[in-house]
């Protein structure tokens, strides 16, 4: 489970996806990196992740990441924006 400095105070997501890693997600909440399968209940299985820099990550829109769990852990403490 991430630190839990990650789990308040935060003031925004962002969503990434590395193109030669399709199956996960890679998220950064307020400097804290995670990453978590893009799966359906995804976000359950978030793990912090170290080294973002050497990774080939491009920033998508939060909302493809709609059926992780993701936006529901957002909207329920109020950390972001959900779509």
């Amino acid at each position: 489970m991430p630190r839990e400095c990650c789990a308040d105070g935060l003031k925004a997501a962002k969503l990434y996806r590395n193109p030669r890693e399709s199956q996960h997600w890679v998220v950064s909440l307020n400097g804290c990196w995670m990453r978590f399968p893009a799966k359906i209940g995804g976000w359950g299985e978030r793990r912090g992740l170290i080294n973002v820099r050497g990774r080939r990550l491009q920033k998508v829109p939060l909302w493809l990441a709609f059926n992780t769990g993701l936006l529901e852990y957002l909207q329920k403490r109020k950390l972001g924006r959900a779509a």
